[in-house]
């Protein structure tokens, strides 16, 4: 305002801008030898046409290694046609020249935080989403309708995603390319987003197709754990029709935590949801996959050299550094229910850190035995985090046999419907499982717990349940007669007193709890949408304000210890020490010339047998 036409800002075009930007992540966003790595790889192998060096989609895919099994090129390199153009989204898709490229590394790597200022992960999430979604016309209606007063809202009640400060008209009276210029002069991209080009790109008016989305979580779950020296080519070796039809399982019970089964794709809010509260990490692949960009290495396209380009035969080729030596299996051994795959779907939500090449395999019901014995024997005394896992599938409604019946007394009577039809009851396998960041313990009183315990669900539906703040009855591990015996997470011990009844037998569940009774034989995962007890209430859109219970025979129950070979050695060490102190007080002689009568004395002493036995807990 005031400014003269001699004084004001010249024009500058989003060409211009987009230059600007791109020469700013090359000189602050990267080291001389990673910039200098970067212009070789995509030299080496540029298509050239009307003196325009750009790369294809072919390109793309075969220097990323995408196997062609899971028909993910196409979604990938749309991801990059996108980012290639950023900040102005208006301007995708971009051709994915050298400058375009490097800022979709710079995205995907996440190394735009020191030019976009305040440029956290929702930003960074939302341009993920803008880089799959596409225009689509059934949500514009949505968002017209709404504005115009009419309930009647198209593709399933898009109108809940209409943002509330959206430009019904769409009018930008300011002057798009001097707030962006103002941006880029101060290194404060993110203003991009808050002024520039809302009525060609607001994200509300775009949605992810289920297919592609699909694909991209296939990927992600094969290459969860890479690292920028690892090629794909090395975690797709094993790629077999079995592996690729696990993955596609998997990928479907976390597509299911969409709610995508009648619509045609995922709009935003319903992303950000989802992958706030129980996909936390799924996305992080994508910096080490491209990563891959700033390392040099022999890479066999079959092409001949470029003449117009000598430097690509001058430069010396810079490779990755090598690995001395060979890196730990990421799971040593699969067990019945976790998997490469499925360990890859927990570092969704998990840390990788934490996961890969960390897992020890503690106890495992189908090969130690179910029973309380044998699984504080083999659990306890591992001091790090642990994971549990339990499958199984829902028990009828009406008990059948003892068993059953034993469960079904055991609670109270069931009002709340499963979380699955039941005619797909006998079919679908239901995975729950727990993180455990404490070592685990008798807990006769009063549950053990830390605010970082996870409850989770696996299999049909992806789903985690953080711990809330509002109680703190996280994880409780009773043989009988203490009440409620057995192995669980987010139900409250009760306090005894002398006017309890036989009703206190009778256990009940937390709001958002699971237990497996004292046989480890069944199972029950309760939802009260309202919450209030130690877990959180689900947060997925088809969950969000259901109530369920799920009881079911388990079929497989497994923990994990978190913390690598040297906390094995301590347990190891612990064990031993165990063994040693039972065989001692096996050998205790009284003094007497009945060894039988001393071993009785010493068993009503409480020094062996029963729990003291075999150096067990």
């Amino acid at each position: 305002m005031g400014q003269t036409a001699s004084t004001k800002r010249p024009q500058v075009s989003l060409e211009q801008l987009s230059h600007t930007l791109a020469q700013t992540f090359a000189q602050k966003c990267y080291t001389p030898l990673e910039l200098y790595c970067f212009n070789s790889v995509f030299r080496s192998l540029a298509d050239s046409e009307s003196g325009l060096r750009y790369w294809s989609e072919a390109t793309l895919c075969r220097f990323l290694e995408l196997p062609d099994a899971l028909g993910v090129g196409p979604v990938v390199f749309q991801m990059a046609s996108y980012l290639g153009a950023f900040p102005f989204p208006s301007q995708a898709p971009a051709i994915l020249t050298g400058e375009a490229l490097l800022k979709v590394v710079t995205v995907l790597t996440e190394r735009y935080g020191v030019v976009v200022k305040r440029a956290g992960r929702e930003m960074w999430v939302r341009e993920i989403y803008r880089s799959l979604a596409v225009f689509d016309r059934g949500v514009q209606r949505g968002l017209d309708e709404a504005r115009g007063g009419n309930a009647a809202i198209g593709h399933g009640g898009f109108a809940v995603d209409m943002p509330e400060d959206d430009d019904p008209g769409g009018g930008h009276e300011e002057d798009d390319e001097e707030l962006v210029l103002a941006a880029l002069e101060s290194m404060d991209a993110i203003e991009v987003f808050k002024h520039g080009e809302q009525k060609q790109t607001s994200i509300h008016r775009h949605i992810i197709p289920t297919d592609n989305l699909l694909k991209l979580i296939e990927l992600l779950l094969l290459i969860a754990p890479i690292d920028p020296l690892q090629s794909v080519s090395e975690l797709a070796s094993d790629l077999s029709d079995e592996r690729i039809e696990e993955l596609r399982q998997v990928a479907g019970y976390i597509m299911s935590s969409f709610g995508v089964i009648d619509t045609p794709g995922v709009i935003y809010r319903t992303f950000v949801t989802v992958v706030s509260s129980s996909l936390p990490y799924m996305f992080n692949p994508l910096r080490p996959l491209f990563e891959h960009f700033l390392f040099t290495k022999d890479f066999n396209a079959n092409r001949t050299p470029d003449p117009v380009s000598p430097s690509v035969e001058t430069h010396p080729v810079i490779s990755p550094p090598k690995v001395v030596t060979d890196p730990e299996p990421i799971l040593r051994e699969p067990g019945e229910i976790l998997t490469v795959t499925v360990l890859n779907q927990l570092s969704f939500f998990i840390k990788g850190s934490s996961l890969f090449r960390r897992l020890r395999p503690l106890y495992n019901a189908n090969k130690h035995g179910f029973s309380m014995g044998s699984f504080s024997k083999q659990v306890f005394h591992w001091d790090a985090p642990s994971i549990l896992l339990v499958s199984g599938r829902l028990s009828p409604d009406s008990p059948s046999t003892a068993h059953e019946r034993t469960l079904s007394d055991l609670l109270p009577p069931k009002r709340l419907p499963s979380s699955i039809p039941e005619s797909l009851s006998s079919t679908t396998r239901l995975i729950f499982g727990a993180y455990i960041p404490l070592p685990w313990k008798q807990t006769h009183k009063s549950c053990f717990s830390d605010p970082s315990t996870l409850l989770f669900q696996l299999s049909p539906v992806h789903d985690v349940f953080p711990a809330s703040t509002l109680a703190t009855d996280h994880v409780y591990f009773n043989k009988p007669p203490t009440n409620p015996a057995g192995i669980g997470f987010g139900t409250p011990i009760p306090r005894q007193s002398a006017s309890y009844t036989h009703t206190h037998n009778i256990m009940h569940p937390g709001p958002v709890s699971l237990h497996l009774d004292d046989g480890l034989e069944f199972g029950v995962f309760t939802h009260h949408a309202e919450g209030g007890g130690s877990f959180r209430a689900s947060q997925l859109p088809g969950r969000r304000g259901r109530d369920w219970q799920d009881r079911f025979e388990v079929e497989s129950l497994e923990v994990w210890g978190c913390g690598g070979e040297d906390v094995a050695e301590g347990q190891r060490r612990e064990w031993a020490f165990q063994e040693r102190e039972a065989e001692a007080r096996r050998r205790v002689n009284l003094g007497t010339q009945d060894r039988e009568a001393d071993r009785e004395l010493l068993r009503l002493a409480g020094l062996v047998g029963g729990e003291m036995s075999g150096g067990s807990v």
